[in-house]
């Protein structure tokens, strides 16, 4: 019977992961690739959308490995991710090396911001790396950043709603702290 579980449990994780690549895949919102285009990339539409496309797919990887339930979670998804990444339609197949090279550049910065304790919030930190990989500004306190980090924190609820969906939410019984369950 235990193998029977382990092996329900594998195919589990392994459809759950594919589930929320699949999230972290979705195009950008039209009116956020715009904004980054006019504050950021000088009028380049496609830069910015590439641009919200590695932030999203970071903060995705990021949040599963901060908040999974599972040890196994966050390189399964990135694997998922990865596979779908390989087969993406917007990336012509001679740049597809070159497409993984930038979203490695920003997922190592992006973590970088995220487990830093430094000035400001995560959110705020992300958003600095972004409008910095996008050539706009990263000051803290201007305006456009400010709006960047407005959209890295819905990023970052939307990722740790999509994870919830596809892997469940802990549930710790009421009588039992969580230190206890540890033991």
């Amino acid at each position: 019977m235990r193998l029977f579980r382990s092996f329900r449990d594998d195919r589990a994780l392994l459809r759950n992961s594919a589930g929320y690549a699949s999230v972290l895949m979705a195009e950008p919102a039209s009116s956020d690739v715009e904004w980054l285009s006019s504050v950021a990339t000088r009028g380049d539409v496609d830069h910015a959308r590439w641009e919200l496309r590695y932030l999203r797919r970071s903060i995705g990887i990021l949040v599963a490995q901060r908040d999974a339930l599972d040890d196994r979670t966050p390189s399964e998804v990135l694997r998922a991710l990865l596979r779908r990444m390989q087969k993406d339609p917007n990336v012509d197949p001679p740049l597809r090396e070159l497409a993984e090279r930038q979203f490695n550049a920003r997922l190592g910065a992006y973590r970088d911001a995220f487990t830093s304790r430094g000035h400001g919030t995560p959110a705020l930190r992300l958003a600095q790396n972004m409008l910095a990989f996008a050539g706009g500004p990263i000051r803290g306190d201007d305006p456009v950043v400010q709006r960047g980090a407005e959209i890295v924190a819905e990023t970052i609820g939307r990722a740790n709603e999509a994870l919830r969906e596809s892997f469940g939410s802990v549930e710790l019984p009421e009588d039992v702290s969580p230190s206890r369950l540890a033991r």
